[in-house]
């Protein structure tokens, strides 16, 4: 039964903003319109705005074709909402963007599990880019080096230049670091510029100013210039999430015991680590694609995140047993995304998830979303510990494949619970029970 609705105390208004209340239990089995009624609810996003969460009004083939070229249609992904998230001490519903199943449910859950011990708690070291201009054909590269940290405050007043409106709002660029790089080319001479991105992803902003200044480095230093543009390698970007997660609600102490040792293998090993990362995107990945930022910007800074001092692919995250027995977990990644420019307003869908979000800064957007991974990660590694994961994805799984198989909305329950219980879930096997189902009625 749907029992969100009537779920008590939805959301306090406390200076016109609302205050949102993220646990909704029967939020999962109830109909799409239901939940979109609470969501209006909840968030006080009016239920006519989220009605470009419907196809046929959300992007529309003539919006499409201004975003990128050669546009033949869209793509449609279902978008869902990840509940009971708490962040430092405020709720949210998170809209998550993704075809996968059970990923939704399992951030959901995990987020359940860490609200019984305060939830989740971020914090991070600001919006801060980076454009990197290569130059080359220097004949004393070490020399141009100090060349150009001389020139420093004329080479970022150059870069501020660029955009004013930038500067005026409190960011812009703040300074310049240079790096020798041995190739096998020869010594490449790499300058930094570090740019403070306030409320944007930063790609175009950091990539004007490196356009702009590469012609006076390459005067500076006597070279020429090749490369200029943002790296990806975000880690003057970086946020972090911890939640402590209640051993009861997990499963009880073998659980968290084999967590942490699944967790410590991940660590040690790059083979398992790829994989214990791919279920922390899962989650990033998700967040990240409802609110209209660019998800391959933030995967390969994650990615490349991972990578530590001694050069070897390890774990994102990290689990560990706390005194009093619980599982605290720790995510620690870059994460570059923005509430201006680019899809996130160009995108009807994207904008709506802004507002159910409720965040006010592209700050407070990355904390949400790296919660969101931690979340994700919990799900799946209790899921390998307690139970394997198939099993955790045997009864979502199991609807894909019904409506795979033609079942319809009436049909749907009965054709599941058959393939669950036959531990056969393939789409022929579904056509046949659905066969039969159809026979005896």
């Amino acid at each position: 039964m749907f029992i969100g609705a009537a779920d008590t105390a939805p959301r306090d208004v406390e200076g016109g903003a609302v205050t949102v209340n993220s646990r909704i239990p029967g939020f999962k089995d109830s109909s799409v319109e239901q939940r979109r009624s609470v969501v209006s609810e909840r968030t006080g996003v009016a239920v006519a705005e989220l009605d470009v969460l419907e196809p046929a009004q959300g992007l529309d083939t003539e919006h499409a074709d201004h975003m990128i070229e050669n546009v033949i249609g869209v793509l449609g992904i279902p978008v869902g909402i990840a509940t009971n998230f708490r962040i430092n001490g405020r709720d949210y519903l998170v809209p998550m963007a993704t075809e996968e199943p059970s990923v939704v449910a399992a951030a959901s859950n995990a987020a359940r599990m860490a609200r019984e011990r305060g939830g989740f708690f971020t914090s991070g070291t600001g919006p801060v880019m980076q454009a990197q201009i290569q130059l080359l054909d220097l004949p004393d590269p070490e020399t141009a080096r100090l060349r150009i940290l001389e020139q420093r405050s004329t080479v970022v007043d150059l870069a501020n230049e660029q955009d004013p409106t930038l500067v005026r709002f409190g960011g812009g660029a703040t300074d310049l670091q240079v790096r020798l790089v041995p190739t096998r080319t020869g010594t490449h001479v790499v300058t930094h510029l570090v740019v403070d991105v306030r409320d944007a992803m930063g790609a175009n902003a950091v990539n004007t100013m490196a356009e702009a200044i590469a012609p006076r480095l390459a005067a500076i230093a006597g070279g020429r210039p090749l490369l200029r543009i943002l790296t990806n390698m975000a880690d003057r970007r970086i946020v972090r999430a911890r939640a402590v997660f209640d051993r009861d609600l997990l499963g009880g102490e073998q659980v968290v015991d084999d967590i942490v040792h699944a967790s410590a293998l991940a660590e040690a090993d790059p083979y398992r680590a790829a994989t214990h990362n791919k279920g922390i995107m899962n989650g990033i990945t998700a967040a990240v694609l409802a609110s209209g930022n660019d998800t391959r910007a933030v995967e390969a800074g994650c990615h490349s995140h991972a990578v530590g001092p001694d050069g070897r692919y390890t774990a994102l995250s990290h689990f560990e047993k706390t005194a009093d027995g619980h599982l605290s977990g720790t995510l620690e990644v870059p994460m570059a995304v923005g509430l201006v420019g680019g899809a996130t307003k160009a995108h009807p869908v994207a904008r709506a998830a802004i507002k159910i979000l409720g965040v006010e800064s592209a700050t407070e957007l990355a904390e949400v979303v790296v919660a969101v991974g931690l979340a994700q990660n919990l799900g799946a590694c209790r899921a390998l510990a307690a139970e394997g994961i198939q099993r955790g994805h045997m009864s979502l799984h199991a609807r894909t494949v019904a409506v795979t198989a033609g079942a319809r909305a009436a049909e749907l329950d009965a054709v599941v619970a058959q393939l669950i219980q036959d531990r056969n879930i393939r789409v022929e096997h579904a056509e046949s029970v659905l066969a039969d189902l159809r026979n005896r009625s």
